[in-house]
């Protein structure tokens, strides 16, 4: 017997849709997961057969064929483990097989039928508005991120007898209403550019470039300030639009960092070490991951130490700066990340002003 059901996977920071085809026959019992899978979707054999049982519904041992389709792209990550248990679900006739071609459906599965959060679910949101969804369902801690977008019911998951009830009777869980400033939470205070005092050419220089959207190079001495006046040029910049609120969620969503929170409500502010790598600031990997040059996107990436980064990271910088985008190609795809922040870095005069303080030590100790 084969059920179909959709869940959604990352190609970059855009989502597309993932067929999940179980087919559950005769045979000799196994488990097999084709489609490219990667080491964690093939672990979610394990979390379903876990899930299942310890919900107590029946797994008995049968020839089961998992399919995600489009076979020819590299799925990674364990949010179709929902989607696979709802199939055999359906194959029990415990859930019933129509409502499964409605919704999308996302989340991890724990042992004991908790459903975990995920990556990328506002990816996935946007993408199940687009195709006309009656919704799409998702774990409780992604239910937020979800709830930005308006045209599309979200319904946010604790457990699997959740999910299953909310199938037999859609309208027992309501969907998910939260009004915006419940979802884009007030940050924290941080660094404020009004703790500066004096610098008044440096103050006018970083207030002109926040107004101008500019990029700055502060050179001076060790404890000149550089670093604590560039901490806190993200307070004077102008406060984020909405759509500018869904782009960099979506990065964030993407590279796993909102951990439960609804959306990011301040300019990020991205200040990377210097022995950070090129796929570490300009994203990439064996399935591209945002960079840091990403995750500063509409707001402020800072260098500190300049001439301590590497000359290859350096030059990887060109193509954000100038085109506000960065693409990571790979042999089978690439991936476009959006890229449009403000550049500051900070570096010494020159070597020798560095080294003054050994140099007066040594002097000292003659």
């Amino acid at each position: 017997m084969l059920i179909k059901t959709s869940s959604s996977a990352l190609q970059g920071i855009e989502a597309y849709i993932v067929e999940v085809e179980v087919d559950i026959g005769n045979g000799l019992p196994d488990f097999i997961i084709v489609g490219l899978p990667d080491a964690s979707v093939r672990e979610s054999k394990e979390r379903v057969k876990g899930a299942l049982k310890n919900c107590g519904y029946d797994f008995q041992p049968r020839k089961v064929t998992i399919n995600l389709a489009p076979a020819d792209r590299r799925k990674e990550g364990p949010s179709f483990d929902l989607a696979i248990a709802l199939g055999h679900l359906a194959f029990l006739n415990i859930v019933p097989v129509p409502p499964l071609q409605d919704y999308c459906f996302l989340g991890e599965l724990a042992l004991d039928g908790r459903i975990k959060p995920v990556k990328g679910v506002l990816s996935a949101a946007i993408l199940a508005r687009t195709r006309k969804f009656k919704g799409i369902v998702v774990p409780k801690d992604n239910e937020k991120e979800a709830a930005l977008l308006d045209g599309l019911d979200v319904f946010g998951v604790s457990d699997l007898p959740q999910v299953v009830s909310f199938l037999h009777d859609p309208g027992r869980l309501p969907p998910s209403r939260y009004a915006l400033s419940e979802l884009v939470e007030e940050p924290p205070p941080g660094p404020d550019f009004r703790e500066v005092k004096g610098q008044h050419h440096v103050k006018r220089a970083l207030e002109v470039a926040a107004a101008g959207g500019h990029n700055v190079l502060l050179i001076g001495p060790p404890g000149s300030g550089k670093t604590m006046i560039a901490r806190r040029l993200p307070s004077i910049l102008p406060d984020m639009t909405f759509e500018e609120i869904i782009q960099v969620t979506q990065v964030y969503s993407a590279a796993g960092y909102l951990k439960g929170k609804g959306a990011v409500g301040r300019r990020p502010f991205r200040a990377p070490h210097h022995t950070v790598t090129d796929a570490g600031l300009i994203g990439g990997g064996a399935v591209p991951r945002p960079g840091e040059v990403s995750l500063a996107h509409l707001g402020v990436l800072f260098l500190d130490e300049l001439p301590e980064f590497r000359r290859k990271v350096l030059e990887d910088l060109r193509q954000p700066l100038e085109d506000g985008t960065v693409t990571v190609v790979r042999s089978a795809h690439s991936a476009t990340f959006p890229a449009a922040f403000m550049f500051v870095a900070a570096m010494n005069p020159c070597d020798c002003v560095a080294q003054l303080p050994s140099i007066r030590k040594k002097r000292e100790d003659k």
